[in-house]
């Protein structure tokens, strides 16, 4: 691992989505948007319900995932990122979430907004 890496790990209660090495992290928070990068200090915060979550890796891949609650660790060891509910961008079924914006209550209409902002689909 190079000086300007830090170790991530993205899991959900169900599962482990994606760990890794990475050079940032984006991640939507109840205080705001924060981007970390190697060497931050440590933090704790709570991811928003409804949130995207972006990691980019040394091999400039972009990873991006819909959370859904959950909470953001940053240490001197890394960066763990522990939703209730995640999906990865490539997971998401777009049409599904689409439906989800008609037919939902707020908290299942904020998940599906996350959801189609993850695969890159506008609301």
């Amino acid at each position: 691992m190079r000086v300007a890496d830090m170790t991530v790990q993205l899991v959900a209660v169900e599962r482990r989505l994606w760990s890794g090495t990475a050079t940032s992290v984006v991640a939507q928070t109840t205080e705001g948007e924060i981007g970390i990068l190697p060497g931050h200090e440590p933090v704790l915060g709570q991811l928003v319900e409804g949130g995207v979550v972006r990691i980019r890796t040394v091999d400039n891949e972009l990873v991006t995932a819909a959370v859904h609650g959950g909470f953001l660790s940053v240490t001197g060891e890394g960066v763990s990122i522990l939703a209730e509910a995640a999906e990865l961008a490539n997971e998401i079924d777009v049409d599904e979430a689409r439906s989800a914006l008609t037919n939902a209550d707020d908290v299942e209409r904020a998940r599906a907004i996350a959801r189609l902002r993850a695969a890159g689909h506008s609301a």
